[in-house]
């Protein structure tokens, strides 16, 4: 049976019980904290070991979605992480608030595997926010898991955070001397903990207080039991997205959401981008905005690169634009003669479609993706070569065997997938194997909301393009340059990117990623 956090429930004879109680506006610990503590680190430990050590793909913190004025709120919700499933897949949750009570209920797995119907019909109310997301190497997914409830007496507030702070070590050493008592690892944490000890009156003026002092990447919703917020930080690393679903009979469904394609799932508009340092409240009176922070637009040019799906509209342009701007562009600086242009399914097929179109090369489906590979295998006692990705892919012998290819994927990170892949295609007859990337070299560790290997993992930052060709054993190996990215995700829009992966120039002050993302939860 399925674990849950279940919060915010009236019991027969007991009042409801949140994660946190609430003492003259401060955040103190509930009962048995530390036995709670160890039973999410260990039921974590037996949910979270299921990433393969050697998957070289970048993986986003989380996607956020939130709904305001709308009878089943929590159902909108659960659509809305079901579209931006791919952005984390190890533990999903949903707040719902009926004006009155707030409830919240989360936990380890897919957003279909933790909301049935009986669990959704549990969570009433015209509002709702939802999370799901990626946990991060040896923490704790389910103690981590989001929203987080938090209740003190600047109301009951949920929360749901996209990206990482980079100063968060300093502010929590400074809250716990103000006696601020933390259960999580969570970021998000770190924001309701400096809401709960602000000295600002009002809430809304609490939370602008708050996110003045982090630092880092953060697009975030909140919800009190009668109005949702929704907020990004000055540089506005993480999308947020603001649309509306019309009501002939009432005003108008408000939503929110990490990226568009959630809001094509709800049959919702795109009205606009939550700007960068900007707070918006959403009321039964209506929308309100006030610029918290001075915009300093640093965006993430990953997301255009490889998080966001083709089909939403990130920072204002279209990602299947970008990248197939990308493919043209890469196209044109470094061509190769060959028979077949072959996309390594999903993330490089956008891309290919550009370079097939700029290139005259015919584009063919080579590698068949299984779609249905559970999140944990068990592999055959004696250990296959490069079994992991014969799992997940198929070459198409047919279409490969005899031809010269030219393979398009979005990234290498540590190169291990890579040469697999290679090796695959080349085992099913290919004559020639090249290799282009649809990005430059990542050379540097993200500490805005990715999760990232080391620098010394990074294959790029410790080795010439030759050696990696060498190491992945391709024909020729060519990545698209800085300019020519920059270039495809420029549509006019204005937009400035954070290319820090690329260059180590990053727009913030830094710590280092194992402070940012800790190795393990303390439970005594």
């Amino acid at each position: 049976m399925r674990r849950l956090v279940i919060e915010g429930f009236p019991r027969a004879g007991a009042k409801a019980r949140s994660s946190y109680s609430g003492d003259s506006a401060r955040l103190k610990s509930c009962p048995d904290t530390k036995a709670n503590l160890r039973s999410a680190a260990i039921a974590a430990s037996a949910v979270a070991g299921i990433s393969d050590p050697e998957d070289p793909k970048l993986r986003e913190e989380c996607g956020v979605v939130a709904i305001h004025g709308h009878p089943d709120a929590a159902r909108q919700v659960y659509l809305g992480l079901y579209a931006l499933q791919h952005r984390g897949q190890e533990s999903a949750g949903i707040a719902a608030a009926d004006g009155t009570h707030l409830s919240n209920i989360k936990g380890m797995g897919l957003v279909s595997e933790i909301f049935t119907d009986d669990v959704i019909a549990r969570l009433k109310g015209a509002m709702a926010i939802g999370h799901t997301r990626y946990s991060t190497t040896g923490d704790s997914a389910l103690l981590n898991a989001q929203p987080i409830r938090v209740e003190s007496t600047k109301g009951l507030i949920a929360i749901a955070h996209n990206g990482n702070l980079v100063n968060l070590g300093n502010l929590r050493v400074q809250l716990e001397r103000q006696g601020a008592f933390f259960q999580t690892t969570s970021d998000s944490e770190i924001i309701v903990q400096l809401i709960a000890h602000s000295e600002a009156t009002t809430l809304v003026d609490a939370i602008a207080d708050s996110l003045r002092q982090v630092e880092g990447a953060f697009s975030i919703v909140m919800m009190t039991r009668d109005r949702i917020f929704a907020a990004r930080d000055p540089h506005g690393f993480r999308p947020l997205s603001m649309g509306r679903i019309h009501n002939p009979d009432g005003p108008d469904t408000v939503v929110f959401a990490s990226e568009t394609c959630a809001f094509d799932l709800l049959r919702a508009k795109y009205e606009r981008d939550v700007l960068p340092g900007e707070l918006i409240m959403v009321t039964g009176d209506g929308v309100t905005s006030r610029q918290y922070a001075p915009p300093n637009q640093t965006s993430c040019i990953f997301e255009h690169v490889y998080f966001a799906r083709p089909d939403s509209r990130i920072f204002g342009r279209w990602v299947q634009e970008s990248r197939e701007e990308m493919g043209r562009q890469l196209a044109r600086e470094s061509h190769v003669d060959a028979d077949l242009v072959v996309p390594v399914p999903d993330s490089g097929v956008t891309a290919a479609i550009g370079y097939a179109a700029e290139s005259g090369i015919p584009f063919r489906f080579g590698l068949i993706r299984n779609h249905y590979v559970g999140r944990t295998f068990i592999e055959p006692e004696q250990r296959v070569r490069d079994f992991g990705v014969k799992l997940k892919l198929n070459p198409v012998r047919n279409l490969l065997e005899g031809r010269r290819i030219i393979l398009i994927d979005d990234s290498i990170i540590r190169g291990t997938t890579s040469r697999k892949i290679v090796r695959m295609v080349r085992q099913a007859g290919a004559t020639e194997v090249h290799l282009r990337i649809s990005c430059p070299p990542t050379i540097s560790p993200c500490y805005y909301g990715v999760d990232t290997p080391r620098k010394s993992e990074l294959i790029a930052a410790n080795n010439s393009i030759e050696e990696i060709r060498q190491y992945i054993e391709a024909d020729s190996l060519a990545y698209l340059s800085l300019d020519g990215l920059r270039n495809a995700c420029d549509g006019g829009e204005g937009n400035r990117f954070c290319v820090a992966c690329y260059t180590g120039e990053y727009p913030t002050r830094w710590v280092d990623v194992e402070d940012i993302l800790p190795a393990e939860v303390a439970v005594s």
